[in-house]
């Protein structure tokens, strides 16, 4: 061997490299000057001999290694180089050395990215199809600044955390390289060395934008993004879109248990596009909402145990088949919401947690870092990067699927360090309070730049306290959610409809006690998957009485929430009212519309949502006083109610009798004389109700409740009617 070969073989950085433990490879693999030599030197573990090109010349082994190097002192360096080599079942291999390439990321991005301020930085980091002077590949870049050392394995190198080294760009804690000749679908994780222990760990892609089919967990290079949307006019609109004023009646739903082929299995996205969008156009709903599509490993977890936050789950296809499902709801004028997951994630050992060998995603005291109730574990919300990752996944959907607005799951859980938890489990913030400032500053960052950067587009709260301004704009002091789950009238409201109809007027608050806060936020009014789950029965059985009270409760229900204030959410299957829990491992029980009774419920769901998208007044004001009017909310003996919705040119009555008893005769007073004709009835023979109803009524200067007329009307048992001049 020569013997200038032999002393640059005895350097303990090339030790390092073959135990692979060096933090810096590219110091010593690819092509470097060494005592005025020109030399590579190569790390090939499964090669048996290697040459510069397939006729150059031979790399020498340092013997008992898989070290090769070459003295490349009278060649032109002036072009990037391929090694060809033979591995040890006789293959041979040609490719570009990735160690002959300088750093990718600029600086620039690393800055925004360490500030926080990087909102799309899911184009920087993960594995992106890539070329360097005419030379393809991929590069590939993770956030792990607590690593030794971090590796690219895949499908393309036995998974084998030696072959593939990375480059550290110091600082920022990224980690970067460009392997050429890699194509779209490779499979690749990252492996990382814990720099204290030694420990080795093999993480799938924070930000991966594909995976295999669960339970396999590794993520997918991505084709390029070639995908020709069709839904310019929508996207156009959107950015005018006046969401406060316009109807939005949402169907929630979990693609995984809404419909299955006749052997059980998932559709794919495109199939359930089809599917989906000519069933929610019939039926009248404006919006789909989805349970969590984000990659995640369990079922059981209905998607909110996210592992893949750029990605959707490849349970029903590939990216392009999400896009066609979004771009086909567009062209037919359905908005597409999404779950989305900030407040935790889980503990698998092959995704965020522990990523780097620290707690890196998560706070490392439990007491701040940990969900008892969930198993889960919460985001560090004062790590910039941390910040920035959530940031950015929020800017991916609204950007590259054209979502229309993100629902954030568990507000409540970010807001409160002592929520769910023993007085002893939690540490106060730096004023001695339970408020989580750094989350607090969070979703008010990401409400601020998303209604910034995406007009149009919607961001929905779950919280479920009474937390003061979370849909009034940062800059009064509120959170800056555009909407907010109105919780306390679900549960009011839900509480109610369960009494036997002879203890109601006990309750008669329940009925009322929400119109006090109605416009203190902007509400959605939600019967959401969480109240058909767990034991807490479906829509339709919570209903008290025998098959026809359940049903006939049922439609009072529904057309109280769709003319009280707010807009609406309704999960599958309660339109049409599935009598079991939902199951999230099997569809939805569509065969019981072959029932009168449930095709009738569904037809009234129907009904109700054209006529709410028909008149402004049940819409225009739904977050302003000068909406609504109670014209009587004080009968309690008969469980009664009666209310006004209005606009400045339109106005409706609703009355609503909550007893199974017929009101004959009753008189309720009306805000201008003339007749008014009944424009609704839930017991209409058309929803299988028994068809007690009214047709027209004639006013009468008969002065009521505070009007000078009155209008007498028979109100049918256990339902809604709707009067309109």
């Amino acid at each position: 061997m020569n013997k200038h070969i032999q002393q640059i073989t005895l350097d303990s950085d090339t030790k390092r490299i073959i135990e692979a433990k060096h933090h810096d490879p590219f110091s010593v693999l690819g092509p470097h000057t060494v005592d005025g030599k020109d030399i590579i030197k190569v790390f090939l573990p499964y090669a048996e001999t290697v040459r510069l090109g397939v006729k150059g010349p031979k790399f020498e082994r340092i013997p008992n290694t898989d070290v090769f190097i070459c003295d490349v002192t009278e060649l032109d360096p002036s072009e990037h180089y391929q090694l060809n080599w033979i591995d040890k079942n006789g293959n041979s291999h040609t490719q570009y050395d990735p160690y002959d390439f300088g750093p990718v990321l600029p600086e620039f991005d690393q800055h925004l990215f360490a500030e926080g301020r990087h909102w799309h930085i899911y184009q920087k980091l993960g594995a992106h199809l890539h070329t360097i002077d005419g030379i393809k590949g991929v590069y590939f870049a993770v956030w792990a600044p607590n690593a030794e050392r971090a590796s690219v394995v895949g499908d393309f190198n036995q998974w084998d955390g030696r072959c593939h080294p990375m480059r550290n760009l110091g600082g920022s804690g990224i980690w970067e390289i460009f392997i050429p000749g890699l194509n779209a679908g490779c499979l690749y994780k990252f492996e990382l060395r814990n720099r204290h222990s030694g420990d080795i760990m093999v993480k799938t892609d924070p930000y991966g934008q594909q995976f295999e089919f669960r339970p396999q967990t590794a993520a997918v290079v991505c084709k390029e993004d070639h995908y020709q949307w069709q839904d310019g006019k929508w996207m156009e609109r959107r950015q005018q879109h006046d969401w406060l004023r316009e109807p939005m009646s949402i169907y929630e739903v979990h693609l995984g248990s809404w419909k299955r082929d006749a052997q059980g299995n998932f559709l794919n996205y495109r199939e359930l596009a089809k599917q989906i969008v000519d069933y929610v156009k019939d039926i009248g709903f404006t919006h789909i909402e989805l349970l969590p599509i984000t990659e995640h490993p369990l079922d059981a977890s209905w998607g909110y145990q996210t592992t893949g936050y750029f990605a959707p789950t490849s349970r029903f296809g590939a990216p392009d088949d999400f896009r066609y499902f979004v771009d086909l709801c567009h062209q037919n004028g359905i908005g597409v919401m999404l779950d989305w997951v900030p407040a935790h994630f889980p503990k698998d050992h092959f995704a965020l947690a522990r990523f780097d060998g620290t707690p890196l995603y998560e706070h490392e005291d439990p007491r701040k870092g940990e969900h008892r109730d969930w198993g889960t574990l919460i985001y560090n919300y004062s790590r910039n990067e941390v910040k920035n990752f959530l940031l950015a996944s929020a800017f991916f959907w609204l950007e590259e699927y054209h979502i229309d607005g993100l629902r954030v799951d568990a507000v409540a859980s970010m807001l409160y360090l002592d929520y769910s938890r023993e007085a002893n489990d939690w540490i106060p913030n730096m004023y001695g309070g339970n408020e989580n400032l750094e989350a607090i500053d969070f979703m008010r960052h990401l409400n601020s730049v998303t209604h910034e950067q995406h007009p149009g587009t919607v961001i929905m709260a779950e919280e479920s306290t009474s937390w003061p301004q979370v849909t009034r704009p940062t800059w009064t002091g509120g959170l800056g959610f555009s909407m907010k789950w109105n919780m306390g009238w679900m549960h009011d409201i839900l509480s109610y409809m369960q009494e036997d109809p002879v203890n109601r007027k006990y309750h008669h608050d329940q009925l009322t006690f929400g119109m006090l806060y109605a416009f203190s936020e902007n509400f959605i009014l939600p019967f959401s998957h969480d109240e058909v789950v767990h034991g807490k029965n479906s829509m339709l059985n919570k209903m008290p009485g025998d098959e026809w009270q359940r049903f006939a409760n049922l439609r009072l229900l529904y057309t109280f929430m769709f003319t009280y204030p707010g807009k609406k959410l309704l999960f599958m299957g309660c339109e049409f009212g599935q009598g079991t829990e939902w199951n999230y491992n099997q569809a939805l029980d569509w065969y019981v519309l072959d029932y009168p009774n449930h095709e009738g419920l569904r037809t009234l769901v129907r009904d109700l949502n054209k006529l709410y998208v028909k008149h402004p007044a049940l819409f225009q004001h739904d977050f302003e006083h000068q909406g609504f009017d109670w014209i009587d909310c004080h009968d309690v003996n008969q469980s009664v109610i009666s209310y006004r919705r209005k606009t400045e040119s339109e106005e409706l009555i609703v009355v609503l009798n909550f007893t199974p008893i017929p009101r004959e005769e009753y008189r309720i007073g009306v805000p201008q004389e003339g007749t008014y004709i009944e424009i609704f009835n839930s017991d209409s023979s058309f929803y299988d109700g028994g068809n007690i109803g009214n047709g027209t009524a004639l006013s009468e200067p008969i002065p009521w409740m505070n009007l000078d007329h009155s209008i007498s009307i028979t109100v049918p048992p256990l339902a809604g009617i709707i009067f309109k001049l």
